[in-house]
């Protein structure tokens, strides 16, 4: 999955420039009342929230709209009712796709991706075809050359990771979602500080991609993430690395 993690490394490095532009908020705040709605508002007995407002701080989302955002889903405060929906497709080259939504109106979101995917060259497929393909870890990336892969290594697995693997220049923790924050934790506690940590959605496989075909599987990718009512898009994808430089 090199061309997708080098993709999901850029997306990382514009995230201060698109929290400037209010989306990345907007998405944030979406994910902070869903996640205290199903979980509750206490971050001890909640990892979904505890993550969801690591992330919010990272992006430098001031606490007052943090709290807001978690008193809606609390229902505190009066807020709209987001429903938590994932879509499932084929990219250019046969790809698979899996987009996850927020929204307060199904008709509308299931329109915009299908719409999205047909422009692109993809097609949206029916629940079940790709998800089967992915599966749910935490991942928690190092810049190689400035972090000590013995040391992430030995204090990764003691706290419960499953792996530690290196993809280009970067360092990457695995983790098993329920063991993410420990593992987190674990290495903030030892004074190392990430690149990034999320919890997401890996593939068994890559599926290697050129040419216009891999040009229209990141205009996709690009188009679904800048949706409103998209939060997170993965993709088994595989491109060349200086296609992706060029086009981000």
């Amino acid at each position: 999955m090199s061309g997708h993690s080098k993709w999901a490394n850029i997306k990382h490095k514009k995230a201060a420039v698109d929290a400037k532009r209010g989306k990345v908020f907007t998405k944030l705040i979406r994910e902070l009342t869903v996640a205290a709605k199903h979980g509750g508002g206490d971050v001890e007995s909640n990892p979904r929230l505890r993550t969801a407002i690591s992330t919010a701080k990272n992006a430098n989302m001031p606490n007052d709209t943090i709290d807001r955002a978690v008193k809606r889903g609390t229902q505190e405060v009066g807020g709209d009712d987001f429903h938590e929906l994932m879509y499932e497709g084929y990219g250019p080259g046969g790809s698979a796709v899996l987009v996850q939504t927020l929204t307060d109106n199904k008709n509308r979101t299931v329109a915009d991706v299908r719409r999205i995917f047909t422009k692109h060259g993809g097609n949206l497929g029916e629940n079940g075809c790709v998800a089967w393909m992915f599966h749910m870890k935490g991942r928690i990336g190092f810049e190689k050359d400035k972090v000590d892969e013995d040391q992430i290594f030995e204090i990764a697995l003691e706290a419960g990771a499953d792996d530690v693997v290196t993809e280009d220049n970067e360092l990457v923790v695995v983790t098993p979602p329920e063991a993410f924050e420990d593992v987190k934790g674990a290495i903030e506690t030892a004074g190392i500080s990430s690149e990034s940590a999320v919890i997401t959605m890996i593939p068994e496989n890559s599926i290697k991609i050129e040419g216009k075909e891999a040009e229209h599987m990141l205009r996709l990718m690009e188009a679904l993430e800048d949706s409103d009512d998209v939060q997170n898009v993965y993709s088994n994808f595989d491109v060349p690395d200086e296609l992706i430089e060029s086009m981000a």
